[in-house]
C-alpha cells in the first residue's frame, strides 16, 4: 500500500528530525504502525480512506491476540499522534481515530519490595571481588536514586557529582532532572570509582558502569545482576530493575515524603503516574493494621 507506507515514512522521519526521539522510542512507534498497516491491508483500505471501523478492528484483532490492555492503548496512542501529525499538515482530511474509545484500563499496583528485602539485596553481592563491588554499586545507586535501569546504565562519569550528592540524569525524552544521593550510594560509588573502575576502563571512556569485557553495562546485563542477587536473597517474589524503583518510591512515600518530591525525583510529567503509589502505600497501611491490629 505506497499512499499509506509514504504517510507513514513521513511522520517516521518526523519522529527522528523534528522531534528527536530516540531510536527504541521511534522503533516503538514504526512496530505498532506496522501492525496497523497490516490489518488496513486485510480490510482493503488505504492513505484517506482509512476508517474508524478499521481502528477499532485492528484493536480487537490485537486483543485476540492475546495482547494486554495497556499495549492495545499504546498502539493507540500511536495511531492518534501519527494521524494527529498527519492532519496538521494537510496530508489527511480525517483523524480516523478521534472517535476511536481507548480500551479500559485495569491499573494493578505495582510489586514492591519490603524494606527488609532491599537490605538482604543490597547485601547480597560480595565485596571481595571487583565484579561483586561493581554490582553493590549499582544496585544501591538504582534504589538511592530511583532511576530507570536505561538511566542506570546510561550515567556517565560528567553526571556525578559526589560532592553536592546528586546525580544529573538523563530520562524520556532527553529530560534532564538532578536526583539526590544518599551516603550509602555515595560511599559505594566512591569506592567503585576509585578502586574498581579503573581496572575496566578505557582511555577517554565516558559510562560510569563498566563490565568486565571494559565495555558500558548493558540493561540485560544488569537485568541479570538483579535476578541472580534475588536468588542469593531469599527473595520469593518476581523481581526485575524496575521493581527497584518501585520500591524507592513507595518508601519515600511511606515515611511521609510529598508527592511533588517524588514526582520530581521519578522524572515524571504526569503526577497521576506518582499517585499509583500513594495507593501502594495505602494497601501496606491496611496490611500492616490487619496484622497488628487486635480486632484487624
Amino acid at each position: 500500500m505506497p499512499e499509506l507506507c509514504a504517510l507513514v515514512d513521513a511522520f517516521l522521519d518526523h519522529l527522528k528530525v523534528e522531534r528527536a526521539l530516540s531510536p527504541r522510542t521511534i522503533g516503538a512507534y514504526a512496530s505498532d504502525i506496522a501492525a496497523f498497516v497490516a490489518t488496513v491491508e486485510e480490510a482493503g483500505g488505504g492513505g484517506g480512506g482509512i476508517r474508524p471501523e478499521v481502528v477499532s478492528e485492528h484493536l480487537v484483532r490485537l486483543s485476540r491476540r492475546g495482547i494486554s490492555r495497556r499495549s492495545q492503548a499504546r498502539a493507540l496512542s500511536a495511531l492518534r499522534t501519527m494521524f494527529r501529525y498527519l492532519r496538521e499538515q494537510k496530508l489527511l482530511a480525517a483523524d480516523p481515530t478521534e472517535d476511536v474509545s481507548a480500551p479500559k484500563m485495569t491499573r494493578t499496583l505495582p510489586v514492591v519490595l519490603a524494606v527488609p528485602e532491599v537490605e538482604r539485596l543490597l547485601a547480597a553481592p560480595p565485596l571481595s571481588t571487583p565484579r561483586g563491588f561493581r554490582d553493590a554499586a549499582m544496585l544501591h545507586t538504582m534504589y538511592a536514586a530511583g532511576l530507570r535501569v536505561s538511566e542506570l546504565v546510561g550515567l556517565k562519569l560528567a553526571d556525578v557529582d559526589l560532592e553536592a550528592g546528586f546525580l544529573a540524569v538523563t530520562g524520556k525524552g532527553e529530560k534532564r532532572r538532578l536526583v539526590p544521593l544518599g551516603e550509602w550510594a555515595i560511599a559505594f560509588i566512591r569506592r567503585y570509582l576509585e578502586i574498581v573502575r579503573p581496572l575496566w576502563a578505557r582511555p577517554g571512556e565516558p559510562a560510569m558502569f563498566l563490565t568486565h569485557w571494559r565495555r558500558p553495562m548493558t540493561r540485560q546485563g544488569f537485568w541479570l545482576i538483579v535476578k541472580r542477587y534475588a536468588r542469593a536473597a531469599g527473595i520469593a517474589k518476581p523481581l526485575s530493575p524496575h521493581k527497584l524503583r518501585h520500591s524507592f518510591a513507595s518508601h519515600l512515600l511511606d515515611r511521609g515524603a510529598d508527592l511533588r518530591s517524588v514526582q520530581a525525583m521519578l522524572g515524571h510529567v504526569d503526577i497521576s503516574t506518582t499517585q499509583i503509589y500513594t495507593h501502594v502505600s495505602t494497601a501496606r497501611i491496611a496490611e500492616v493494621h490487619r496484622e497488628r491490629h487486635p480486632r484487624g
